[in-house]
C-alpha cells in the first residue's frame, strides 16, 4: 500500500465532482493511495488555462478542444506509454462516437474519455407525450413559450455548430472559413427565429441553468432543443421535475447527425511528481468495469460504451443514454489547433452580438469566417 497523496481538478456539477470522489475512495482501498479532488466553475472550466492547472494538480479534467493548446504548452503527459496497448484499445472499442478520438492530437493519446456528452434534446415527460422530433416540431412549442435553449457563450457557438452539421455542412476544423456563405446564413437565420421566440435570459444561462429551470417545481417549460445532456436531471428524485433526453430535433434529412460534441476526458500533469500513480488512475477510471458500475452509481454520465449498453445504467437514468445515442454517434468534434479556445470565446460573442442586434446574417458570417482564420494565426 501506498503513502502517496494526488491532486485533481474537475469541474462544479454532481456530474462531474461526485463520481471523481467516490472512484478515488475505491482507489484508495485498492491502492493507499489518496486523491484529493478540487473543483471550478462550468464557465472555467470551459476557458481556464490547462497549463496553469498543470502546474498545481496531478490529474486534471479536460475538454477535447484544448489538445492543440496543451500540446503546445507541453503541460500534459501522453498516455499512450508502452506496454498498455491492449488496454487502450479496449477503451477505443468502447469509445461513444469520437469520445476517445477527440484526445488524440499529433500522435498521442492526451486523455482518456470518461463522460460522453453532445447536444441532444431535453424534455419534460409529464408535459409532453414525445420529444419534438423535427425542428418544426420544436418551433410550435417555442411559439407557446415552452422552450429555453442555453445561449451564454460558448453555446451559441456549439448551437450553431450542430445546426451546420445537421443541414448537412459541417462547420471546418482546418485552416481556411468556417463555413460557406449561404450554409452559414441559413444556419444562423435558424438560430434567430428561435432565438427571438424564448425567453431573452436565455443569453444569460447555460445549460444548468436552462436545466434547473426546467426541473423547478411548477415550471411549464417543456422543452430545450439543442442541450448538452446531464444524466443526473434524469434521475428520479434528483430535482422535483424529471427531464428525459431524446436525439435532437432534425432539420436537415439525415437524422440526428452533426450535433457539436462535449464531454470530458482524464489527463495527467506533464509537472507531476507522481506521473505514474496518476496514469495508473486514469486508466482505471475510464475501464469499462469502472464506467458502468461505480462511476455511473454516482452520478456519473460514462464515457465507456459498457455503461451506455448497460440494462441497469439506464433503467436508473429514464434511458437517458440508449435514447440519445444516435446523436452521440454521429457527433462532430470541433477544431482543436492551438488557438481554437479563444476562437471559441470570441466567435460565441459575435453571434451574439448579432442575435440581439438583428445584424445582417451574410455580415455575422463573414466576421466569424474571419475570426476563426485568425486563430491559426497564433
Amino acid at each position: 500500500m501506498s503513502n502517496i497523496t494526488l491532486k485533481g481538478m474537475t469541474w462544479s456539477h454532481p456530474r462531474g465532482y461526485d463520481p471523481m470522489v467516490a472512484c478515488s475512495k475505491l482507489w484508495h482501498g485498492k491502492t493507499g493511495i489518496t486523491i484529493e479532488w478540487d473543483k471550478r466553475s462550468l464557465q472555467d472550466f470551459e476557458s481556464f488555462s490547462v497549463e496553469e492547472l498543470a502546474r498545481a494538480y496531478d490529474l486534471i479534467v479536460i475538454d477535447h478542444p484544448h489538445v492543440g493548446q496543451i500540446t503546445a504548452e507541453n503541460c500534459l503527459a501522453p498516455l499512450d506509454i508502452a506496454g498498455r496497448e491492449a488496454e487502450r484499445e479496449s477503451l477505443r472499442k468502447g469509445s461513444v462516437g469520437r469520445s476517445y478520438p477527440s484526445y488524440d492530437w499529433q500522435g498521442h493519446q492526451w486523455a482518456f474519455p470518461i463522460d460522453t456528452a453532445t447536444q441532444v434534446c431535453a424534455w419534460r415527460p409529464d408535459l409532453l407525450e414525445q420529444a419534438p422530433e423535427t425542428w418544426a416540431d420544436m418551433l410550435a412549442l417555442a411559439r407557446d413559450g415552452r422552450v429555453l435553449l442555453p445561449l451564454r457563450p460558448p453555446h451559441t457557438l456549439m448551437t450553431f455548430y450542430t445546426l451546420s452539421g445537421n443541414l448537412g455542412s459541417p462547420c471546418a476544423t482546418e485552416p481556411g472559413d468556417l463555413i460557406d456563405g449561404e450554409n452559414g446564413i441559413r444556419a444562423f437565420e435558424m438560430m434567430c427565429e428561435i432565438a427571438h421566440l424564448v425567453d431573452p435570459g436565455c443569453f444569460d444561462m447555460d445549460p444548468i441553468a436552462v436545466l434547473e429551470k426546467m426541473a423547478e417545481a411548477g415550471s411549464k417549460v417543456a422543452c430545450a432543443p439543442l442541450i448538452y445532456g446531464y444524466v443526473n436531471y434524469a434521475i428520479k428524485g434528483f430535482r422535483p421535475n424529471i427531464i428525459a433526453f431524446a436525439d435532437i430535433p432534425v432539420a436537415g434529412s439525415s437524422g440526428p447527425i452533426g450535433s457539436a460534441l462535449g464531454g470530458t476526458g482524464i489527463a495527467v500533469s506533464a509537472f507531476s511528481a507522481n506521473r505514474r500513480a496518476a496514469i495508473d488512475f486514469a486508466y482505471w477510471i475510464a475501464s469499462g468495469d469502472v464506467q458502468r458500475s461505480s462511476y455511473a452509481q454516482a452520478g456519473g454520465q460514462p464515457g465507456h460504451a459498457d455503461a451506455w449498453e448497460d440494462i441497469a445504467v439506464n433503467a436508473a437514468t429514464s434511458n437517458f443514454y440508449m435514447a440519445t445515442r444516435k446523436t452521440l454517434e454521429t457527433a462532430w468534434v470541433r477544431p482543436r489547433h492551438d488557438g481554437y479556445m479563444a476562437f471559441q470565446q470570441s466567435g460565441s460573442d459575435r453571434i451574439n452580438a448579432g442575435l440581439q442586434g438583428s445584424h445582417e446574417a451574410a455580415r455575422v458570417i463573414h466576421d466569424l469566417n474571419r475570426l476563426f482564420r485568425d486563430s491559426f494565426l497564433r
